[in-house]
């Protein structure tokens, strides 16, 4: 591999980066649904496992149009970045550790969320966007009971 065929996937790395930035921003603005929805793929895939899977544009939409009457409030910190690119640089797999404070809006309830973001991204057309992706929740706790005395809470998106 010549110096620029590294170059440019040093340069993919880091667009992935910043385009999960720009989720965890979108997230933690309200959920932006058509901000969100423009860094999928039109057959993206967002699967939370117990907190809901959604598939396509339009089911996507809807998640995240959702969303602030689930979550009025979420600060992503995501962590431990580790991207790989496949062997033709137009795809790769990013994980992340995530720490999510947020308030429950219905309950007007403080939580944790913690858990693993494993991500597949193609480039499409120049641009990294997300095909899938998948977060896997460690705890999902009310702040003031934390997660050893309730490791999951119960809420449906």
């Amino acid at each position: 591999m010549d110096t620029a065929q590294r170059l440019e996937r040093v340069e993919s790395i880091e667009q992935i980066r910043r385009l999960k930035a720009l989720y965890c921003d979108y997230c933690d603005e309200g959920y932006d649904a058509d901000g969100l929805c423009g860094l999928f793929t039109e057959d993206g895939v967002w699967d939370g496992g117990a907190l809901g899977r959604f598939e396509g544009r339009e089911r996507l939409h809807r998640f995240f149009e959702n969303m602030p009457n689930v979550m009025s409030f979420a600060i992503h910190h995501v962590t431990n970045s580790s991207i790989v690119l496949d062997d033709d640089g137009q795809a790769a797999e990013g994980r992340w550790y995530l720490l999510q404070m947020a308030t429950l809006a219905r309950q007007n309830c403080a939580v944790w969320l913690t858990g693993r973001y494993v991500d597949r991204l193609v480039r499409q057309e120049g641009s990294w966007k997300f095909r899938h992706v998948s977060l896997t929740a460690r705890f999902f706790s009310p702040y003031d009971e934390g997660w050893a005395e309730t490791p999951f809470l119960e809420v449906t998106a």
